[in-house]
């Protein structure tokens, strides 16, 4: 950025320094970039030497460089003695990873805490420590002031990363270092005051003394600066630093429109961003006013991050809506002040440390993983026999493609540290059944040419390029969607759009590419003089158009009571991911197993529960004794029958275990006197207790009961007595003092004290303890009872119904662009329609039959819309909207140049098409039969949306869209429809 002289001395030396001590020596990269870069090209020039075929050496190389690429991240771990699967990030269902709860710092926060606040803080969170949206991470608000955040596989190093983007509250300023010069007089009472901050005559703060983050002295240019002692003991230093007086004058972080990284002047890393329009305007006064004096005296801006000084360059110009933060940043501050800063200032400051930490184990049992990898190696394996039983040579060239599809999704994913569910490689394994859709389509048009009487070559070629442009429409208008829904999407649709995106683009890639490169190569070698495929339709003349009222009525019928049922289910259609509910964490007094215990609780809760192992973070003994059971049960669902949905879940948790093995901790609860603290009278100190149990509890686990007790306290008209809870402060009593130690969230105890302020009532505060006392006499002790939200919050639902909308429209655009006719993406987008509904309401349907006797034959469960549903929601639209496309190619390939469009042409089209929609239909229902199947529960609901949109999807594209196609373009007083009418007379005269 010019103008600005930045402060960076010794940061270069301070990276050589740390690169140094990097295990990985120079010669050792050097041989990697040789042996990805280099090789794979030098072996292509070799192998199309040797096959006399010099021509195709710069193919053979891209194909050999692209495996190596996507190889890299698994050869990486192997090389370096670890399991290739190391290069995988696995999800929280199958690897596990750490759970953290942290609490809103009140005291500290200017704002009143409200639902609005707490939402952009759940916001902020999820785009700094997701802003890929690759990760399956889950941030959520917990209670009314605390946020929980899960992050799958999380090593402790990552841990300390993610606590310290959580609680950073990411707050951007620009204001104007103090001089002797222009501000003798502030800097006069700044010396002579003790405190921070320096006010006029109004009240408001016109000036401040504000950390120095470093070592850096500012002393130049007659800068004012003091020393301090920091919390931590060392010395430090602080600037007097002049703040605007109008906060709507502030040039503050919430102008920026996008920080990215960039170098300074010495090339060392710095922070560029760039301000909206009233950003830059504010810039520019402030730097305006504050440019050199021509005598040459300089002023100085301070850029302050989270209230510190990072720097104080020099002014020198004027500056606008652009420029560059610097510092002595390491390659990871500036990736974690991007992701701070692009997230946005946190509304609120978070307590630095979490107030509860685990270890989660994996939420799928081993069982139900090992089910469901079975499922998908079955999966993929029926898939390639298909290839190679019906296309036999041909079937071996998209056996190879596809290989190398899986090989290049991978490593792309493994690039880009994306996160693998156990639906997402479910999901995986389908994209390559669909990829066999190019292949398929390549193939029968290579059939087609043959049956033709075309030499070998010429029909590999006609094949190829009659195919190409069905290819590349029928995945361009998928990959639109994939771009808006990941520019639009929530985190959890991002991720989904991003496998999309890659899995698309490789499989045009291996199939339009390699598949052809495989074929040139065999034909000019003379390694094959013919293809053998089977042929399982043949040619057809079946009048579909005729048959559109029949499937019309079929339809409406399908969704009405599709509706009907989704209607009468209400919120019973959603699971926990959307609904939210309530939380508990309770311990068994000896080690147990999940599955177990997951099969215990659902007599009692059914299947709308989640269950967590955990770990406490600093006490490993603790694995199989804690686990978090969350459930849709709330107090609202049961307000009706007088009772609070904590009170219910601690009912049906202890009639779950009541009669099994498995025994629940429980701890019980004595106190003595309750005294009065002295106070004054205008000041009265409250009151305190001394409490003491049977076994070691944490302070919040008591605090959590005192206060639900004190919750429950009611006036004699039944009304709350208490609407805002009295504070309660818990301190642990050890077995030498009674002074206690509250920071230690691990920290346990037998004996506490508890003070309550002077708004509790000593009466009430002793009818808390009664009542407290008799629940832990009566159950099982919870060390957390919450209510949590869903992990996709409202305003993400509605961004996330937007990106379909914004897709669905871009679908119409393209359609209308690539097919001259508008009509043809609106047919394309009623089918996209009808394949949504038709499977929501069998979803519904599945879920209501899932207790006849015709449920329990076809494995119906009570099927709820969870976040893998709603990927097999988005896979099914793709689907659909695949299908379709390649319909409509052929439709418009046998018009041609026709102002007419006849039945007699739809007709044709689809009965062409016939054998490439079955044998893609098949392959893919091959796949997710397969985990619909034997995948188990993981994968089950997932599986069975996709069964029924491979299904619904291959219908519809013969059904719904070609008949509203030929409905929309021969309306009545159309060109179309008037170019028909004589067409069709024609036809009837010639006939006749």
């Amino acid at each position: 950025m010019t103008g600005i002289d930045f402060h960076s001395a010794g940061l270069i030396a301070a990276e050589v320094a740390d690169n140094a001590t990097s295990k990985v020596s120079g010669w050792y990269i050097l041989l990697v970039i040789f042996v990805v870069f280099v090789l794979p090209f030098i072996l292509g020039v070799i192998i199309a030497r040797a096959l006399k075929l010099k021509e195709f050496s710069r193919k053979i190389g891209l194909v050999l460089f692209t495996a190596v690429i996507a190889a890299t991240p698994f050869i990486w771990q192997i090389a370096n003695g670890n399991d290739w699967r190391n290069a995988i990030r696995l999800g929280i269902d199958l690897a596990g990873g750490s759970n953290m709860v942290f609490e809103v710092d009140e005291a500290g926060s200017e704002k009143e805490l409200s639902n609005d606040v707490m939402d952009q803080m759940v916001g902020a969170i999820g785009r700094r420590i997701n802003p890929s949206g690759t990760e399956e991470v889950t941030v959520r608000k917990v209670g009314q002031n605390r946020i929980e955040v899960i992050v799958p596989g999380a090593d402790t190093e990552d841990v300390q990363r993610i606590k310290s983007l959580i609680t950073r509250l990411g707050s951007l300023e620009f204001d104007i270092v103090a001089n002797r010069r222009d501000h003798a007089s502030i800097v006069a009472r700044a010396l002579e005051s003790p405190g921070k901050d320096i006010r006029d005559g109004q009240g408001r703060v016109i000036a401040s003394w504000r950390e120095v983050n470093g070592d850096d002295s500012y002393t130049e240019d007659q800068m004012v600066s003091r020393p301090i002692t920091r919390e931590d003991g060392t010395q430090g230093e602080e600037v007097l630093v002049i703040i605007e007086p109008n906060e709507n004058r502030r040039v503050t972080g919430k102008y920026l429109v996008r920080a990215r990284q960039s170098t300074d002047q010495n090339g060392a890393p710095a922070v560029a961003f760039t301000f909206n329009a009233r950003g830059g305007t504010l810039f520019s006064q402030l730097t305006s006013k504050n440019r050199p004096s021509k005598d040459g005296f300089h002023r100085h801006l301070a850029v302050l991050l989270d209230g510190k000084v990072q720097s104080a360059p020099r002014l020198i110009t004027t500056i606008g809506s652009e420029g560059q933060i610097t510092g002595r940043f390491t390659q990871k501050e500036i990736s974690s002040l991007l992701n701070v800063l692009n997230a946005g200032a946190l509304e609120v400051p978070l307590k630095p440390e979490p107030v509860s930490e685990f270890s989660i184990s994996p939420l799928l049992g081993s069982d139900v993983q090992e089910k469901g990898k079975q499922a998908i190696i079955i999966a993929a394996i029926a898939v390639i026999v298909f290839m190679l039983i019906y296309y036999r040579f041909a079937g071996v060239v998209a056996n190879i493609c596809l290989t190398l599809n899986l090989l290049l999704v991978m490593g792309c994913m493994s690039f880009i540290d994306a996160t693998f569910t156990l639906p997402g490689l479910a999901g995986l394994v389908l994209t390559i059944g669909m990829a066999v859709d190019a292949n398929v389509l390549i193939f029968e048009r290579i059939r087609e040419e043959k049956s033709r009487g075309s030499s070998l070559r010429m029909a590999i070629n006609n094949g190829f390029a009659r195919a190409f442009t069905t290819i590349i429409d029928a995945n361009l208008t998928t990959l639109i969607v994939a771009v808006v829904l990941y520019i639009i999407g929530t985190d959890q649709v991002r991720g989904f759009a991003v496998t999309l995106f890659i899995g698309i683009v490789m499989s045009m890639f291996t199939a339009l590419y390699v598949g052809r490169l495989i074929f040139d190569v065999f034909e000019r070698k003379r390694w094959i003089s013919d293809l053998k495929m089977m042929s399982i339709v043949g040619n057809t003349n079946i009048d579909f158009i005729n048959k559109r009222k029949i499937a019309a009525f079929f339809s409406v019928l399908l969704i009405l009571i599709g509706m009907v049922v989704v209607s009468s289910r209400g919120k019973e259609n959603f699971d926990i991911d959307f609904t939210g509910g309530t939380m508990v964490t309770f311990e068994f007094e000896d080690k147990q197993e999940i599955d177990t215990i997951r099969g215990l609780l659902q007599k009692e809760f059914g299947n709308s529960l989640t269950l967590e192992q955990l770990q406490l973070s600093n006490d490993p003994g603790s694995e199989g004794r804690y686990f978090r059971l969350r459930t849709t049960l709330n107090d609202a669902d049961i307000e009706n029958e007088g009772t609070k949905a904590t009170d219910s879940i601690r009912t049906k948790l202890d009639k779950a275990f009541e009669a099994s093995a498995q025994k629940l901790r429980k701890v019980t609860m004595d106190f003595g006197e309750i005294k009065k603290l002295e106070g004054s009278e205008n000041s009265p100190a409250g009151s305190e207790v001394e409490l003491t149990f049977s076994g070691d509890l944490k302070t919040s686990t008591v605090e959590t009961y005192l206060k639900e007790a004190i919750a429950s306290i009611e006036n004699t008209d039944g009304s709350e007595k208490y609407e805002r809870i009295p504070e309660i402060q818990l301190s642990g009593v050890t077995s030498d003092s009674k002074e206690g130690d509250t920071t230690a969230e691990s920290n346990r105890f037998k004996k506490m004290m508890a003070q309550a302020g002077p708004d509790l009532l000593t009466d009430d505060l002793k009818t808390a303890l009664v009542a407290m006392q008799e629940v832990m006499a009566t159950t099982a002790i919870l060390d957390e009872v919450n209510s949590f939200d869903s992990s996709v919050a409202s305003e993400m639902q509605e961004s996330a119904i937007l990106a379909m909308l914004i897709s669905l429209v871009a679908i119409v655009a393209y359609i209308w662009f690539r097919f001259q006719r508008i009509t043809f993406g609106l047919a394309a987008v009623v089918a996209l329609i009808h394949d949504v509904l038709v499977v929501l309401g069998l979803v519904a349907l599945g879920a209501y039959l899932s207790h006849t006797q015709l449920g329990l034959l076809m494995g119906l469960n009570d099927f709820k819309i969870n976040l893998p549903m709603i990927a097999a929601f988005l896979t099914i639209v793709g689907y659909s909207l695949n299908d379709t496309i390649v319909v409509f190619d052929r439709i418009r390939e046998v018009r041609g140049k026709n102002p007419a469009l006849t039945t007699t042409m739809v007709n044709t089209s689809l009965n062409q098409t016939m054998s490439r929609t079955l044998l893609t239909s098949i392959t893919t229902l091959i796949v997710v039969l397969i985990l619909y199947a034997i995948g188990g529960e993981g994968i089950h609901g997932f599986a069975y949306c996709l069964v029924l949109g491979v299904i619904v999807g291959t219908y519809s594209s013969i059904f719904i869209a070609s008949p509203v196609l030929v409905w929309l373009m021969n309306r009545p007083g159309s060109a179309t429809a008037r170019a028909t009418q004589q067409s069709e007379r024609q036809t009837s005269v010639s006939n006749s």
